[in-house]
């Protein structure tokens, strides 16, 4: 029997979540931007909730293309509200579009928004030794300044523990426990 984090238990969707895409780097802005949002969407909701609404978010959010969402006006908020495919909080879409905003604004400025990113680990993977689920802390040293850098820049929905949780999903940690197949090929990947 595979040994997997004890978080994903045994739903289908959050299995292949677990296995597939949780803890690898990544370094594709899309798919960066994409899993910041939905961190930020997953506040107050389990995280299962966001996997089974991933594709309905994708059409919503016209693939998280930032150029596009940046430019949203109130007829694309009225039509997110009333997209039960999705998260129907006006906060939260508010702070979707005004994060594709403040990406482009990075852009503009010349800074390149994955390495940004990543410099909040020096550019390489964090390898973690967890025994087991509770030694996993909710946010972090590196989270908490992460946090203050985005809100300064004018990205909302970011505090400690949501950015704690993206730079997991998205492999600035790697933060599968020891026993989890899934720790040695992360490490791999931080080495690749």
């Amino acid at each position: 029997m595979t040994e997997r984090c004890d978080w994903c238990g045994d739903d289908p969707l959050y299995v292949a979540y677990h296995d597939e895409e949780w803890g690898v780097p990544c370094r594709d802005e899309r798919a960066l931007f994409e899993l910041m949002i939905l961190e930020g969407m997953q506040a107050g909701l389990s995280w299962l909730t966001i996997l089974r609404k991933r594709q309905g978010f994708r059409l919503a959010f016209r693939g998280f293309d930032p150029e596009v969402i940046a430019h949203f006006e109130e007829r694309d908020r009225q039509r997110l509200l009333a997209d039960a495919g999705i998260v129907r909080n006006r906060a939260k879409i508010d702070a979707t579009i005004g994060n594709a905003q403040a990406l482009l604004d990075l852009r503009a400025r010349g800074i390149d928004f994955v390495d940004w990113i990543w410099d909040s680990v020096d550019g390489r993977p964090e390898q973690n030794s967890w025994r087991n689920l509770g030694q996993v802390p909710a946010s972090t040293p590196r989270s908490t300044a992460l946090s203050k850098r985005l809100r300064k820049a004018g990205f909302r929905f970011v505090g400690p523990t949501i950015c704690y949780a993206w730079m997991q999903a998205a492999g600035l940690v790697n933060d599968h426990i020891v026993s989890c197949h899934r720790h040695a090929a992360c490490a791999a990947l931080a080495e690749a």
